[in-house]
């Protein structure tokens, strides 16, 4: 190798190896069979022993590689020792073999933010719905999602008992995303995937707008971003002010790297600095192509109810 890895592609090849960890944790606190399961805001608003353990496996293992990141994680938990087998040291050395995109060459770790998502799909996790489930870990820079790390602890669990478990999947904006195959919807047809347990007026009556030739409702905007690369749907649509930044900053880079598109209803894009608001209250709005299409058709009265 010509000269030593970049700070991001370092980053990136440790969260890859961290999402793998935050999977085996995810699956083991499962097959224990004590969920530990809080609620938070109210009934949909969940946190599981596994959202905890996660969260704190990832930021320990990160902020201790890497301590001038800033890290950002969805739930609120007290600083505490972490357990050292929650840490994980690794790297993908596959990762760092591969060129950094120029543009991010000179990055300095103080100036990249890290969110983290430690189990999208909380409430499918604790009903069993365990393909809806993902850990998402984000890397923004100058407030952009660049950089994103997906583990579905789950991928291939209806494949048989000796199935290898779980998958991780990665990309940045510029070298392109790996660990799926790319793959477009339907040509022709308008497949919308949108929420499960966060329906409304507004999203339905967003959905309608769009003709629908299917609608598809699932947990995780980690799983439905992974739905739109891998051509089971043609457009994610949330109009709801519900998703958060750890939520989209992961899935919408990995997204961005193969030619997609991630806005809020109205056609903007999110911001990832260290100290912007963490609700995306004007929405999502995805898709792998025709962005555009799908932006057009999203009603006045949802934009007026949806303020960024």
């Amino acid at each position: 190798m010509s000269s030593s890895p970049t700070v991001l592609m370092r980053l990136v090849a440790s969260a890859y190896s961290v999402a793998n960890k935050a999977g085996t944790i995810v699956r083991k606190v499962m097959a224990g069979g004590d969920l530990g399961v809080v609620e938070k805001s109210g009934a949909n608003d969940l946190q599981t022993k596994a959202d905890r353990l996660v969260q704190m496996s990832i930021c320990s293992s990160l902020a201790r590689k890497f301590p001038k990141l800033t890290i950002i994680g969805e739930e609120d938990l007290p600083s505490e020792d972490v357990d050292e087998e929650l840490l994980e040291n690794g790297q993908c050395e596959e990762i760092l073999k591969k060129t950094c995109p120029q543009q991010y060459t000179n990055i300095k770790e103080e100036e990249l933010v890290v969110w983290v998502d430690p189990l999208d799909g909380t409430k499918e996790y604790t009903e069993g719905l365990l393909d809806h489930v993902t850990v998402l870990i984000g890397i923004a820079y100058g407030g952009k999602a660049i950089a994103g790390v997906i583990n579905q602890p789950y991928y291939n669990y209806e494949a048989g008992a000796d199935a290898v478990l779980g998958r991780t999947i990665w990309g940045v904006l510029g070298l392109g995303a790996f660990g799926f195959q790319l793959k477009e919807a339907p040509a022709g047809k308008h497949i919308i995937t949108t929420t499960r347990s966060h329906s409304s007026k507004l999203v339905n009556d967003c959905i309608s707008a769009m003709n629908p030739d299917h609608v598809v409702r699932v947990g995780g905007a980690g799983n439905k971003i992974i739905q739109l690369v891998e051509g089971k749907a043609s457009a994610y649509v949330f109009a709801s002010p519900g998703c958060k930044k750890w939520d989209t900053c992961a899935p919408e880079a990995i997204l961005h790297a193969v030619g997609g598109k991630l806005t809020d209803i109205h056609g903007n894009f999110f911001c990832y600095n260290k100290d912007i608001k963490h609700m995306n209250s004007g929405g999502v709005l995805a898709a792998l192509k025709n962005h555009d299409y799908y932006a057009s058709r999203v009603p006045e009265t949802v934009k007026q109810a949806l303020v960024p």
